[in-house]
């Protein structure tokens, strides 16, 4: 009777463990699915959304909340939420890339239905600057300068617009 008892005693203190880690174990949230997206496959695991947004941050150099709104108690990020216009910049932006890659670089998609890495992409032009500045390269003589007759060309106007000087 003794090991009955022991064993008894053992299997009571096993089954009051068992029951105390089970309702002390929090729930875990659903998981939920993206909502909102326009230019994304809508396969994409949150994993590989987190991924690249990420990629487009560092990209142009911002956070998530250069194109994502605040929620309304101010906790997080209303990702869904499109009131911001660098959202939909962005999205237009990933269509032009998409179509540049294809295009000229022959891309496919992927199996997850991401035109493949090739190409250019949002780092190619940014440099890690939300708003790049476009400029025109400076004119130059020597090689790879302007054309004749163009500014600073023989027969042209010398560089820099300015007149020689003036027959009277």
């Amino acid at each position: 009777m003794f090991i009955n008892r022991k064993t008894a005693i053992i299997l009571a203190l096993a089954s009051v463990t068992t029951v105390a880690a089970l309702t002390s174990m929090a729930p875990q949230p659903a998981v939920e699915k993206p909502q909102n997206l326009k230019v994304l496959p809508k396969n994409l695991t949150d994993r590989q959304i987190h991924q690249i947004m990420h990629e487009w941050a560092v990209s142009l150099g911002v956070r998530c909340d250069f194109c994502h709104v605040a929620n309304a108690d101010g906790k997080g990020l209303d990702f869904p939420n499109d009131s911001k216009p660098e959202k939909e910049m962005a999205r237009h932006m990933f269509k032009m890339m998409n179509k540049i890659n294809k295009k000229y670089f022959e891309a496919g998609k992927d199996s997850l239905g991401m035109v493949q890495h090739t190409g250019i992409n949002c780092y190619t032009c940014h440099r890690g600057d939300s708003h790049p500045e476009t400029k025109i390269p400076e004119m130059k003589r020597g090689p790879g300068g302007p054309p004749p007759g163009g500014p600073g060309g023989p027969g042209g106007p010398p560089p820099g617009g300015q007149g020689g000087p003036q027959k009277q």
